[in-house]
């Protein structure tokens, strides 16, 4: 066994995977064979897996449908609901540990207000966007965290069960109260990554508070390079933003917004968020994580849009087949039924 330094320690390491790379063809492919030492050997079933790495979900899409790939990565947007129609049965949706946000600059006046970022989100029909825009079986998100993270079944808030029309009144009243009206309209830049679809819903949120609150959002659309310079640099008034957990628990979401933390480009800080943060770091425990969320949904330093599936096709000759929050498909697990 190799010895391995990492960090300045040294440290062996043992892992197994049900199939092992045999071949790697840069920009072609990347086979894996059936690894007769695994473990679980005897319930592995198939032999080869091959990976190919495509670039456009397009080409994907179309080799799929030619046969030449049995499960895809994606499904583009613009062919979700036909293919939905025509072959229903190949079309899986998964949760996904993963979070739309419009993130505020929470030290940036008046955004510091949270009357100002509570009318906002209040006002963002998110049903619109998660089953009318991006329509992939998206799940509008509430809070911050993802439901279901962790094994956690951790509370909405109260407002996720509001009428639209009640959702308004309030945000109309906390926006009024902050100062602002028909007479005095808030008016503020919301920046986004250039994308088609991230377009559409920032036109559409904009939409929505010109609408309901009569707020000006001025639309910006940035290369991802330069809008997360300006993230980091504090230029900007409401960013949209997505976070992907790196491990299945509230940890992986919650500890971003703790005031020290280099991923928070939001601003927000409130210790005593961060004293819960830690608290339900070190018992891991239930009613611990949802004080935390509780607190940061109340203060609202972020606009939850939408929760992320994971939406593929899979041939129906092909068993086996799921994918975990994390995004994960163990080929271990997979069969080919016979056609």
């Amino acid at each position: 066994m190799k010895n391995i330094k990492i960090n300045g320690l040294s440290q062996n390491f043992l892992s197994q995977v049900g199939h092992l790379l045999s071949e790697w063809v840069v920009n072609e492919k990347i086979v894996g064979v059936r690894n007769s030492y695994y473990w679980d050997n005897k319930n592995t079933v198939v032999n080869k897996v091959t990976y190919l790495p495509i670039s456009a979900n397009t080409a994907e899409l179309n080799r799929y449908l030619a046969g030449e790939i049995d499960i895809t990565l994606t499904i583009p947007l613009e062919s979700f609901s036909s293919l939905r129609k025509e072959i229903p049965s190949q079309v899986h949706i998964s949760p996904y540990l993963s979070t739309y946000y419009y993130s505020f600059n929470n030290k940036k006046p008046p955004f510091n207000d949270p009357r100002i970022r509570k009318a906002l989100s209040l006002a963002l029909d998110r049903n619109i966007i998660a089953n009318k825009i991006v329509a992939q079986g998206q799940i509008p998100a509430y809070t911050f965290l993802p439901k279901g993270i962790g094994g956690f079944n951790l509370k909405q808030p109260d407002y996720a069960s509001w009428t639209q029309a009640k959702c308004i009144e309030k945000a109309r009243q906390l926006l009024n109260e902050a100062g602002f009206n028909k007479s005095n309209p808030f008016k503020f830049n919301l920046t986004y990554n250039t994308s088609e679809i991230h377009k559409k819903i920032a036109i559409a949120a904009a939409s929505m508070w010109k609408k309901n609150l009569g707020v000006i959002a001025n639309l910006q659309a940035q290369e991802w390079k330069v809008m997360l310079d300006n993230e980091h640099e504090g230029k900007f008034d409401v960013v949209r933003a997505g976070w992907i957990g790196d491990y299945n628990n509230p940890m992986s979401f919650l500890n971003i917004f703790t005031s020290e933390n280099t991923n928070n480009t939001s601003f927000y800080a409130n210790k005593s968020f961060d004293d819960l943060v830690k608290k339900a770091e070190n018992t891991n425990d239930q009613a611990d994580f949802q004080q935390a969320i509780d607190l940061f949904t109340e203060d609202a330093p972020i606009i939850p849009v939408y929760y992320y599936v994971n939406a593929v096709l899979v041939k129906p000759y092909i068993g086996g087949y799921y994918s975990d929050m994390m995004g994960f498909t163990l080929t271990k697990d997979l069969y080919v039924i016979k056609h």
